[in-house]
C-alpha cells in the first residue's frame, strides 16, 4: 500500500520510532504494576480482610475513563509520557493484584510448612517459595495487562501526541490518508501478539516442571 511507512512530518519520528515509543510507554507502566501489586498482595495474603478493599479500589480506578485520568494528571505532568503512563499504570493493578494473590494463595499448605521448618521467614518464603510457585498465574495476568496496556496507548494521542503508533490514526483523519490507520491498526495488533508470544515463553523458561500446551 502506497504510503504505508511514510509517517508525516509532524510526528517528528520515523516508522521504527514510533514503534519504540510505542513499546516504553507501554511496557514501562505494566513493570511498574508489577513492583507495586508485588508488596500489595503479599499483604492481602497475610491479611486476607484487605483483599476485598483493595480489590475494590483498584476496579474503581480502572473504571475512571483514560482521557478523565489525563484531564487530572495534565496540570501536575503536563502533556508528556508520563501523563499517559501513570494511568496504565494504576489499570494494571485490577489485573496483577488477584493473579498474584491466586498464585500464592494456590501454594499447599505443606510446602509453606516445610519452608519454615527449614528456617524460612516470611519474606524468604515470599520471594523463595510461594513466588516461583505462582508463576503461571503471574505470567497470566501480565499477559493481559501488557496486551491492554499496548493497545491503551494509543489513547494518549488526545493529549498532544503522546500515543505513539496511537497518533497515526489522527494523522489518518487529518491528512486523508487511510493507510496511516490501518499501519496504527496492524502494527499495535502485531506488537500485542509478539509480546503476548514472549511471555508465553518466559512462563516455560521459568516453569520447566509444567508440561507443555497440548498442540491439538
Amino acid at each position: 500500500m502506497s504510503g504505508f511507512f511514510d509517517i508525516p512530518s509532524d510526528l517528528q519520528s520515523t516508522y521504527f520510532g514510533l514503534i519504540g515509543l510505542h513499546l516504553r510507554e507501554a511496557l514501562i507502566p505494566v513493570l511498574a504494576g508489577l513492583a507495586v501489586s508485588l508488596p500489595i498482595a503479599q499483604l492481602c495474603v497475610r491479611f486476607r480482610w484487605l483483599y476485598p478493599p483493595v480489590l475494590g479500589v483498584t476496579t474503581i480506578l480502572y473504571a475512571i475513563p483514560s482521557l478523565a485520568f489525563f484531564v487530572v494528571l495534565i496540570d501536575y505532568t503536563g502533556q508528556t509520557e508520563t501523563t499517559v503512563m501513570i494511568p496504565l499504570a494504576v489499570y494494571s493493578l485490577v489485573v496483577l493484584v488477584p493473579a498474584i494473590v491466586d498464585g500464592v494463595r494456590s501454594v499447599p499448605a505443606e510446602t509453606l510448612a516445610a519452608a519454615t521448618a527449614m528456617g524460612l521467614g516470611p519474606v524468604r518464603r515470599y520471594f523463595q517459595v510461594q513466588l516461583p510457585i505462582a508463576v503461571p498465574a503471574i505470567i497470566a495476568g501480565l499477559r493481559v495487562a501488557t496486551v491492554s496496556s499496548i493497545s491503551l496507548v494509543s489513547v494518549g494521542m488526545l493529549i498532544g501526541n503522546q500515543g505513539a503508533l496511537g497518533n497515526l490514526l489522527n494523522d489518518a483523519n487529518i491528512y486523508h490518508r487511510p493507510e496511516l490507520a490501518v499501519n496504527s491498526v496492524v502494527t499495535t495488533a502485531v506488537l500485542a501478539i509478539l509480546a503476548d508470544a514472549l511471555l508465553v515463553l518466559l512462563r516455560r523458561v521459568l516453569t520447566p516442571w509444567m508440561p507443555k500446551e497440548s498442540t491439538r
